[in-house]
């Protein structure tokens, strides 16, 4: 598609409908005194929640100059605690997904967490942080954070990132940021759930100050289902904890721990028959009897915050992360039609050990430059990563394995390759970074960036007994420019930078090693309003993202080469709305041509072109609505849907898995000062829709049916 016809299919008209809301309401806007989106008033009981975010929060994912979203040039968006617990969202990546133009990948080969966003897609360009931690990635699963109980609010900055973070932020960076201690007096909440699947809940969370200058938070959640699929049997347990001591007034310690326990359904997809779905196969599975999935996630981590003086303060964050993952399965399920029959195969056992020590220390400097306003962030920051893996590669099953796709049996893991240790690499990871904040008069601003990464990475087979190494190199930068029109209205502009590994850093293999980092580069222009008196927001961006250094297949001699191109264009809105007699209305569409430019891979042992073609897993449109009413003082009720556009299931762009809209709902009673009531309903019509594809498309792994979860909440 060209540039023309891209403009064109922008300026479609079911596009500008999705647009025109935006585009009335400031109109309505009014030069008043700037103020914060005021929502419907709403009784609150137990423990103390966060504030309800707006574009006059701040947003640490965009900056660590503790820039509002008005201030910040860029696309970003954030979800407060009430928006994650409030619409239905069973993981962190369910609650992200609501953000305009994020939308889930997740399958269980990436710890189902990968996300996609601008085009691009997967850890090695879509970030996940916790706490502004990053968990370096190792061959291309995550599975921490995922519970939404321990979360106080969700940062999300879209497009290239590296200047804040280092490699492996293109698409999008996802800051999930844990429940915080407070002040105050001590206030417990407890949550009994019961639903659909014999899906049970029972979290805890408790908070408040201990002392004058001691203050805790702790959460726990443990859930458990019995799920809607064929041994589908899931557990899991977070606990999250914090201690807060507040040494002076100007020096303030936390001391932090998360732990996730979890083993999801081994689930790995419904086949398709002669390339068709069947709904009487919805509910199999065709795992074996002792498949595995289990994850254990440990962070710990030590926050100092210290005032110096009323220009200068300093922030260090020391950190360690531990995650040990377990995968055993048989994960391909392909129709064989000369015998009516599926063959199952990838008889695959996996198991992952990683652990990574690392801190950031970061100094704030107020200050004056060339006469003008000044804000300036200086720091450094090092890690150390061990990644080993063990598996039974080269994964040579054990004869064949056909099934009855109506009748599976589910057998046992069988493989001619032992389980054995694989490789073990040391990452050592050293980034210096600065951003300043230059205020050139009282309506332009210019935010600016740079970091330089060194990265050393060492590699072991033990196997062959054979040893490499290499040092990568990075570095990144970005200029904003920021023009506050009122109070409550700025237009902003920016290009950036940013680099990811060929895949991820820390788990590359000998030949990969030998490649460099891939570069991206983006220009994009936005504005961000506040209006109606400060009910409502909108905002909108649109973008021109250019990747290079792709691995590519060289035409002549089969042989990979960093000459590959990806590119994408796009739009993204939202709007936040709080109306008369209780109704709250939250929207956000995006919409983005991706292809690859140049690329080049091996089919039956020829080059086969895929220039021109869309990237895999990456939709055209995604929306998605929610709508609040305040019923009464005590009962409220919310209605949401979720739109994800087609998408490819290979670099062919010969198999697409279909498009889906689906509604969810949800009621609450305060039913008692201290009781509150919920039911929540998942896909309120019942659809069959594939949230995500694997084996190329040949597996879908379908969403959940209509589910029913009825929660009590009891504050004291």
């Amino acid at each position: 598609m060209s540039r023309t016809s891209l403009l064109q299919h922008l300026a479609s008209p079911s596009l500008c409908f999705t647009l025109l809301p935006c585009m009335a309401y400031p109109a309505l806007a009014q030069a008043e005194q700037k103020t914060s989106l005021v929502l419907p008033e709403t009784q609150v009981s137990g423990v103390s929640s966060a504030p309800q975010t707006s574009l006059d929060t701040p947003l640490p994912a965009g900056s660590r100059l503790n820039l509002t979203a008005l201030e910040t040039p860029a696309s970003t968006s954030s979800l407060g605690n009430d928006a994650i617990s409030n619409r239905n969202n069973l993981t962190v990546q369910d609650a992200v997904t609501r953000s305009p133009g994020i939308t889930s990948i997740a399958t269980p080969g990436n710890g189902n967490t990968a996300l996609s966003a601008r085009g691009f897609t997967g850890h090695s360009s879509v970030m996940t942080l916790f706490d502004g931690a990053r968990l370096y990635t190792g061959a291309g699963s995550q599975t921490f954070p995922v519970d939404p109980w321990m979360v106080e609010r969700i940062d999300v900055i879209r497009g290239p990132a590296s200047v804040l973070y280092g490699e492996g932020a293109t698409g999008a960076v996802i800051n999930v940021i844990a429940k915080k201690p407070f002040d105050g007096e001590i206030h417990n909440r407890l949550r009994l759930g019961y639903g659909s699947h014999d899906r049970q809940q029972l979290g805890l969370d408790s908070g408040g100050s201990l002392t004058d200058t001691l203050s805790y938070r702790l959460t726990l959640n443990q859930q458990q289902s019995n799920g809607w699929v064929d041994q589908g049997q899931s557990r899991s347990l977070a606990l999250s904890a914090a201690l807060r001591w507040q040494a002076t007034d100007d020096l303030g310690f936390t001391l932090a721990h998360e732990r996730g326990e979890s083993e999801p359904a081994s689930y790995f997809g419904t086949p398709l028959i002669a390339g068709q779905y069947r709904d009487s196969l919805r509910a199999k599975n065709y795992n074996l009897r002792n498949a595995v999935q289990r994850y254990n996630d440990e962070w710990t981590r030590l926050n100092t915050d210290w005032t110096l003086s009323d220009n200068l303060s300093a922030s260090n964050q020391l950190y360690y992360i531990k995650s040990r993952r377990h995968w055993r399965n048989a994960e391909a399920y392909n129709w064989v039609s000369s015998r009516e029959q599926l063959l199952r195969g990838d008889y695959l056992e996996i198991k992952h050990d990683q652990e990574q020590i690392g801190d950031r220390q970061s100094f704030t400097f107020n200050h004056s430059l060339f006469g003008l306003d000044s804000r300036t962030v200086v720091g450094l920051e090092y890690n150390r990563i061990r990644f080993g893996v063990a598996n039974n590669s080269p994964y040579k099953d054990i004869g064949s394995d056909y099934i009855d796709p109506w009748n599976p049996a589910p057998g046992y893991f069988q493989s001619r390759s032992p389980f054995s240790p694989q490789t073990d690499s040391s990452t050592r990871t050293f980034a210096l970074f600065a951003e300043n904040r230059l205020q050139l008069s009282e309506r332009w601003s210019l935010v600016t960036g740079i970091r330089r990464d060194q990265n050393h990475i060492d590699r072991s087979d033990l196997r062959a007994g054979t040893r490499t190494d290499r040092s990568l190199t990075g570095g990144n930068w970005r200029a904003g420019l920021v023009f506050a029109v009122t109070d409550q209205l700025s237009l902003y502009g920016q290009y950036s930078t940013s680099e990811d590994g060929v895949s991820n850093l820390i788990s590359l293999n000998p030949s990969q090693l030998q490649m460099d980092l891939t570069e991206a580069k983006q220009t994009e222009f936005g504005l961000k309003q506040q209006f109606w008196s400060g009910r409502g927001e909108w905002t909108l961006a649109a973008y021109h993202i250019v990747k290079k250094k792709l691995l590519t297949t060289d035409p002549v001699t089969r042989l990979a080469q960093q000459v590959g191109q990806q590119s994408a264009d796009g739009l993204e809105t939202s709007l936040e709305l709080a109306l008369d007699h209780g109704w709250q209305v939250s929207a956000n569409a995006s919409v983005v041509r991706a292809e690859y430019d140049d690329f080049d891979e091996v089919v039956s042992g020829k080059a086969v072109s895929r220039a021109g073609n869309r990237p895999t897993n990456v939709p055209r449109r995604t929306a998605n609505l929610w709508l609040n009413k305040a019923l009464a003082p005590s009962l409220e009720a919310g209605m949401g849907l979720r739109y994800v556009d087609a998408r490819y299931a290979n670099t062919a762009n010969s198999v697409d898995v279909p498009g889906y809209t689906v509604l969810d709902a949800n009621l609450g009673w305060q039913a008692l000062p201290d009781v509150r009531l919920g039911l929540q309903v998942n896909n309120l019509l019942d659809r069959r829709y594939a949230a995500a594809q694997q084996n190329s498309g040949q597996q879908w792994l379908m969403g959940e049916p209509r589910s029913l979860f009825v929660t009590t909440d009891y504050s004291f």
